[in-house]
């Protein structure tokens, strides 16, 4: 497998609860390196402009809310397979369908507060990448 690098989000119900060491852990035992990382609150409009794919859902403003209800901690993740080895860490959307022992298994209040976001495939990832970060943040 190729070396990818896969955006990372530690979303507000997980920050709230001061769990972003503990998914950390899980990431790093995964064999995910977390090559730039930073805590930002994220405005409505910011978090409507990165879910601006999901605009047309009836979910998105509730999303856009959430997301802007308190810091977040996002990080860019580096390994082989990276995209695939996050989600298999996150777990399923909906907690009470996620393998045990997984981020949102362990973690997820709920489908909506399900504590982390991570990109689905490589061509979403560099947009999301580029989004919070400039090139000379990450540092593989």
């Amino acid at each position: 497998m190729a070396i990818e690098r896969t955006l990372s989000i530690i979303k507000p119900d997980a920050t709230k609860r001061n769990l972003t060491g503990k998914i950390n852990s899980k990431l790093e035992e995964a064999g995910l390196r977390i090559i730039a990382q930073k805590r930002i609150h994220l405005s409505k409009a910011q978090a409507g402009v990165f879910y601006e794919v999901h605009a047309e859902r009836p979910f998105y403003d509730e999303l856009c809310e959430f997301m802007a209800s308190a810091p977040v901690v996002v990080q860019v993740l580096e390994g082989e397979g990276a995209i695939l080895k996050n989600r298999e860490v996150m777990g399923a959307t909906n907690p009470a369908e996620a393998a045990p022992g997984t981020i949102r298994a362990e973690f997820a209040e709920s489908v909506g507060e399900n504590s982390v976001h991570g990109s689905d495939a490589p061509e979403t990832a560099a947009v999301e990448i580029s989004y919070f970060f400039a090139g000379l943040e990450l540092v593989g």
